[in-house]
Parts: structure tokens; C-alpha cells; sequence
């Protein structure tokens, strides 16, 4: 098993930039099937997820090449609308595609998606909203059939701001019949950068980063280049990082508009923030406040995405702290490993209570997820003595190199096999 090697205790200096987003990209590998022709995608990371959506994309007769960091799809032949499980399990950023797939041939067949384990992530709220649009489900133990004579455009309310409903909403939208109007959208990036690909595509979108997004249905797409935004994730896990060790971070490429909740709670944490236009610089000597209360929500609000790795830096941070979840519901599972390493973190219901230690003690660790991979590797940092974390392959779905990275910042870190 791939695993990451930490001598901890190094204080985190230096410069690196930031890669492509993974939720941005993810679902602009599914919208590229509505686009009869060559879609090229730029700045597109090199992580596993990206790889199994490639595979996706080659299953059903699209023609793609991957150099560098310049992604070229070819969906002119489509030839089969049945998505392979091996790859559809693995993650759920899978399920955009029975959206991608309604727009272009009206039907689909897709295992139920896999990824992390950190909650339920029911997929009711998709297959509702898509039924306003005239698909029609059938499910199977394992499988979802859907098919739609023709796409009609329907007002759509989302009882929650999903971002993957929304997503699949508008994908199945742009070449519909008539107008969509989708009240309660969910507005984080990764929507934004969806309609921003579509609209250069040919689509008609109006009300884009709102909650009530109007979709005009389209005849067709035509080709386009697009470059992918950078992650606001792996940019907010090298600043907890930089904090976490009291160290002095420059980030380039960083999407500095993204991130304003995260810039936020890292001043309440004791941080010096500069902020210039694609740099942050970060100052954490003096990082080392508790958060007496902090909850997750919605885009702008704290993302849960970071939650775990907050949680590492606030296992030594002076004081208590109290952090909220409010997406999904086991996304504490890290707190277990935490522990082991000598963490006091105190679980009830959907929140964690955190007392401050002096330190952390390095030890063997396993990654369960990807999130919660990311936060080890801020203990490991943390800790006294050798920390070993397991699990590598969840952490590469989403960072493309983060021991690469994080050498660059002058810690000692290295992967082994």
C-alpha cells in the first residue's frame, strides 16, 4: 500500500503554486459530451479522479489525450450510454454524468456512484429535479436507468443548494426544449465554472453565482477551450498547513476571490494575511488562537471540504474549540486517528469539541478519505518523531502532489511504496 513518510517538526517556508480545481474540472470532463466535436481543457490536474473520468468518457466512444496538463476530448461518436461500474465506483462525481448524458443521447445507465465515505450523500434530490425535465427513472439494486423521450424545460426547486444536482440540472437543461429556472442553486464555484464552460460553449445562462439560475434551452454546443480555475481546497490546505507549523507560505495561482471564509477564520486563528491579485502570503508565527465556534455551510460560508485539515491545526492550537458540521454527517472520522496521535477531541452528534494539546506524537496512521488524508498529513507536520500515513491513493484524488508540494515549502516528507 502507497503511503506518505513525515519527520515532523519542520516549520513550513516558502512558495508554491496551486493546481487546477478538482471540482471545478470533474464536471466539465462530463459537459464535454454535449459538445459534438473537440472540447480542450487546460490547467485540468493530474489526479486519480480525473483518470477515472477519462475512462469514462473513452467507455462510451470519446477519443482523449492527456499531455501535461492540456485535456483533449473528442466526443464527436458517441457509442454506448451504459457508464462502466469499475470507474463510476470510485467516485461520486460520476453521477454528473446522467445529466451530461440526458443532454445528448436522452439516456443513460449508471451504476450508483461511489468516493469517499463521509456521509450518506443520498441522490434523491438529482433524480427529482431531472424528472421536472421528463426523465423517467428505473432503479435496479445497483443501477439507474434513465430515459427521456425529449427534455422539456420546467421550473426546479432544490430543497438543499446541491452542487451536484444543480450541476445535473444544468447540463440536462442547455439543450432542452424551452426554459429551465432552478430556485435554491447552489452557488459554489465549481456551479459557476459548470455555466461559465457552457455559456462560451453556446448556452444561455442567466443569473450565474445566484440561487435562481435561467437556462435557455440551446440547439446545439459548439467546440471551446476552456482553463480549468485553481483549487481553492488544496490552496486552503497549504495555508492551515503554513499556520498549523507557524511557517511563512506564499501561494501562486492561488484563486484569492474563492476564499474569503477561510481568509477569515485564519486572522481569528492569529494569522497575517496579504492578499494581491493570484497571491496569498501567510504569516503563521503567531497562528495559534483557538475558534471558539466555527461551522460549516455553504458556499461562502466554510467549506466542509476543509473542515478536517482545520481540525489538525486546531488539535494544538491554545484553548478550546468548537467545529460544526452541518454537510455531511461522518465527516469526523479523522478525529479517531487524531486521537491515536495524542489529540483530545470529544464527538457528539454533528460536533467535534477540541482541546488544544502541546503536541502531537508521530505514529502509524491510515487515511479513510480524502479530506481526512489531507489532515494526517497536517499532523504529521505537526507531530514529534516519525508519522507514517496510509491511504495515499484517497489523497491523490485530489491533490496532484502533495508531498511534491509540500517539500517545496521545506518539509520532510517523502511517499513510499
Amino acid at each position: 500500500m502507497k503511503s506518505i513518510d513525515i519527520t515532523g517538526g519542520n516549520t513550513l517556508c516558502g512558495e508554491v503554486s496551486i493546481q487546477g480545481s478538482k471540482n471545478a474540472a470533474l464536471p466539465l470532463l462530463a459537459a464535454s459530451v454535449l459538445i459534438k466535436g473537440i472540447t480542450v481543457i487546460h490547467n485540468c490536474p493530474r489526479i486519480t479522479d480525473i483518470f477515472s473520468m477519462i475512462k469514462i468518457l473513452e467507455s462510451i466512444g470519446c477519443k482523449v489525450r492527456f499531455t501535461g496538463h492540456c485535456l483533449e476530448i473528442d466526443a464527436k461518436d458517441i457509442t454506448s450510454t451504459a457508464l462502466p461500474a469499475e470507474y463510476v465506483k470510485v467516485m461520486r462525481s460520476s453521477i454528473i454524468f446522467i445529466g451530461a448524458m440526458l443532454g445528448r443521447e436522452k439516456e443513460v445507465s449508471i451504476h450508483y456512484p461511489g468516493g469517499c465515505v463521509i456521509g450518506n450523500r443520498p441522490i434523491d434530490m438529482h433524480l427529482e429535479a431531472l424528472k421536472r425535465l421528463g426523465v423517467e427513472f428505473t432503479e435496479a439494486e445497483e443501477t439507474i436507468q434513465a430515459k427521456a423521450g425529449r427534455l422539456e424545460g420546467n421550473e426546479i426547486f432544490l430543497p438543499f443548494p446541491s452542487v451536484g444536482a444543480t450541476q445535473n440540472v444544468v447540463l440536462a437543461a442547455v439543450l432542452a426544449k424551452g426554459t429551465t429556472v432552478i430556485k435554491g442553486a447552489a452557488k459554489e464555484p465549481e456551479v459557476t465554472e459548470v455555466c461559465r464552460f457552457l455559456q462560451k460553449a453556446g448556452a444561455k445562462i442567466h443569473g450565474i453565482g445566484t440561487e435562481i439560475l435561467e437556462i435557455e434551452g440551446v440547439p446545439f454546443l459548439k467546440e471551446i477551450e476552456f482553463t480549468v480555475v485553481p483549487d481553492r481546497i488544496v490552496a486552503g490546505t497549504y495555508l492551515l498547513a503554513g499556520a498549523a507549523t507557524r511557517g511563512a507560505v506564499l501561494l501562486e495561482n492561488a484563486p484569492v476571490g474563492q476564499m474569503d471564509s477561510l481568509l477569515l477564520m485564519l486572522k481569528n486563528l492569529g494569522a497575517k494575511i496579504h492578499v494581491e491579485k493570484g497571491q496569498i502570503f501567510l504569516n503563521g508565527e503567531e497562528a495559534e488562537r483557538s475558534i471558539p465556534f466555527i461551522e460549516t455551510r455553504v458556499y461562502p460560508g466554510f467549506p466542509t471540504d476543509l473542515q478536517s485539515p482545520l481540525m489538525a491545526v486546531l488539535a494544538t492550537a491554545d484553548g478550546v474549540s468548537i467545529i460544526r458540521e452541518t454537510i455531511f454527517e461522518d465527516r469526523f472520522r479523522v478525529a479517531k486517528e487524531l486521537n491515536r496521535m495524542g489529540g483530545r477531541i470529544f464527538l457528539k452528534e454533528n460536533q467535534a469539541l477540541i482541546y488544544g494539546v502541546k503536541k502531537l506524537k508521530g505514529m502509524k496512521v491510515t487515511a479513510e478519505e480524502l479530506r481526512g488524508g489531507a489532515a494526517l498529513v497536517i499532523a504529521g507536520l505537526l507531530a514529534e518523531g516519525r508519522t507514517k500515513i496510509e491511504g495515499l491513493s484517497y489523497i491523490e484524488r485530489g491533490y496532484e502532489d502533495i508531498v511534491r508540494d509540500l517539500k517545496c515549502l521545506g518539509a520532510k516528507i517523502e511517499k513510499s511504496e
